[in-house]
């Protein structure tokens, strides 16, 4: 076999090595990706859960890169602090290690079972977990089948002095290996590829031991890299605290590393002759050495990089809070005042977001659907700040009317951000279905979403005014709503039923999925009573435990 084909050999199994990576990752992220971030947002509190956190989802995710990327997302947006977010890094790191672990050994003969199990999932599966799940079985066949071959085909380079001259002269600097491996894993986004096929070199007698180390080495460094300059895309200077933290811990570990190569290289060898499995464990080794020098000082280290790089606070940004000065916390009542009305922005936000749901459910913009999506970081920051203001207070400071509207502002709140989570989570993934699956509604059912679109804009704005003014009158006629909401609800559901006995097939799936819509409106409608109208009718005595009082009987 010629020398070219052998190179064009070599990149195409290369290539479907990385694909398979691509396909475990994406089929994990559609399966388990809100999952992922709640075990993360759960996870992200305690240093040391943080930990073991970024270990599984780098497990699941075959990436410590896509784990980066995501942790960095959650730091930048102030939903997280940077030492739990650094933490989660020395677990992410941690988890590419075992997988490095798991596919250096020879499990070439499950991959014809995982391909063959994947597929039938993957075409029996449309639209469900099963599908995605099918997509990381696949992957998997394909990672172990990729690693079989780019093995056989390094088998031969132990012969072909070209190609060990080449090799032999790179390897006689390690400092250039470093940073050859750290470019090639920034190119691909995996520092496990490039572990692996390192491994295949060493095991191969293609490259010499502490250059098979060297190459480990720049892997790690490599993996720190795209997160960088990710965030260096940012204006806020606060992104860039967890990627360059990751950074310098790999920059360090990678330092120490290389000015004790001569000697490591040397232990590795006595403790596992094998080059193969000595590159594989010296990855493991180093990201353990490395997470337990930095585990104890993240304390220090997080507040060094919040001193490099300083939050700049945006007056556009729309999750700012504007109103909570901190001087009016000595006054109960101004206090009051300006949480009120900072809560009122959440109203302010969720509308802007229902604004976005009916373009993407009725005009199908997808790019609603992220802005739809990003908004609930806004509601939930808010919502955040707030609670922190009014735990503030000195309650001896405050009047039984005073801790009351506590309750309320806190109720309105909750509520608004919960309601921004059942658009930005269910609404929006409605969305998104609609699109990917090309349902049309009808005509009808367009009109019916538009019209209760419509009235829980109009019911977010009434719960606005009311959460000022208190008025019982305002509360009966929001609480009410729900009734309307409630019938809908009952005519999409029998409207279904009719299309299923006709034997409607196409026509049932738009009238399904138009149920769960106006189920989800439905919800979210339940919140927005639930933030203004409930408080106001309870203090007025007009709200019984299973129904509104004096309500008048139907006809």
């Amino acid at each position: 076999m010629s020398f070219s084909v052998t190179l064009l050999d070599l990149a195409g199994f290369a290539a479907l090595l990385l694909w398979g990576i691509h396909m475990v990752q994406s089929g994990v992220l559609r399966a388990l990706g809100p999952r992922l971030k709640v075990i993360l947002g759960r996870a992200l509190r305690r240093p040391l859960q943080g930990f073991f956190a970024g270990a599984l989802v780098t497990t699941l995710l075959q990436s410590s890169t896509a784990t980066a990327l995501m942790v960095s997302g959650f730091a930048a947006a102030g939903l997280v602090a940077l030492v739990p977010a650094l933490a989660v890094m020395l677990g992410a790191n941690i988890g590419t290690t075992l997988i490095v672990q798991a596919l250096s050994f020879d499990v070439t003969a499950l991959a014809p079972a995982a391909i063959l199990s994947g597929l039938i999932m993957f075409r029996r599966g449309a639209g469900s977990a099963m599908r995605d799940l099918g997509r990381v079985a696949i992957g998997l066949g394909l990672i172990v089948l990729a690693l079989h071959h780019l093995v056989d085909l390094l088998r031969p380079l132990e012969d072909a002095p070209s190609i060990r001259m080449l090799l032999g002269a790179v390897a006689t600097v390690p400092l250039l290996d470093v940073l050859l491996a750290a470019v090639l894993t920034w190119a691909v986004h995996s520092s496990v590829a490039v572990v692996l096929i390192t491994a295949s070199l060493a095991a191969q007698g293609a490259v010499p031991p502490n250059a098979a180390l060297a190459l480990v080495l720049g892997a790690n460094l490599g993996s720190a890299i795209a997160p960088v300059l990710e965030a260096m895309g940012k204006e806020d200077p606060t992104a860039m605290r967890l990627p360059i933290g990751n950074l310098i811990n790999r920059g360090a570990g990678v330092a120490l590393g290389l000015a004790l190569l001569e000697p490591l290289g040397q232990a590795m060898v006595r403790w596992q002759p094998d080059p193969g499995r000595a590159a594989v464990d010296f990855h493991t080794l180093f990201n353990i050495a490395t997470a337990l020098a930095f585990l104890p000082v993240l304390g220090p280290f997080a507040r060094l990089l919040e001193w490099l790089y300083p939050a700049r606070e945006d007056p556009a940004d729309p999750a700012r809070p504007r109103y909570l000065a901190s001087a009016a916390g000595d006054t109960p009542v101004v206090a009051l005042g300006a949480a009120a009305r900072e809560a009122l922005r959440l109203a302010d936000a969720l509308d802007e977001m229902l604004d976005r749901a009916r373009a993407a459910l009725i005009g199908g913009a997808r790019h609603q659907i992220a802005e739809g999506r990003s908004g609930d970081d806004v509601l939930d920051r808010l919502n955040r700040e707030i609670r922190s203001y009014l735990a503030g207070l000195d309650p001896d400071e405050l009047a039984p009317a005073d801790r009351r509207r506590v309750d309320e502002i806190l109720a309105f709140a909750a509520n608004m951000e919960q309601a921004a989570d059942v658009v930005s989570g269910r609404l929006m993934t409605d969305a998104a279905k609609r699109l990917s699956r090309g349902i049309a509604f009808s005509s009808a059912e367009e009109g019916e979403l538009v019209k209760l679109l419509e009235r829980l804009k109009a019911n977010v704005r009434l719960a606005a005014s009311l959460f000022m003014t208190g008025d019982a009158r305002a509360a009966r006629l929001l609480a009410l709503e729900k009734s309307a909401f409630r019938e809908s609800e009952s005519e999409a559901a029998q409207l279904h039923f009719d299309r299923l006995r006709q034997g409607l097939a196409a026509q049932a799936d738009a009238s399904f999925l138009h149920i769960d819509i106006v189920r989800d409106l439905k919800l979210i409608n339940s919140h927005v009573v639930a933030a203004a109208a409930y408080p106001v009718l309870t203090r007025a005595g007009e709200l019984l435990p299973s129904r509104l009082a004096g309500t008048p009987a139907a006809g």
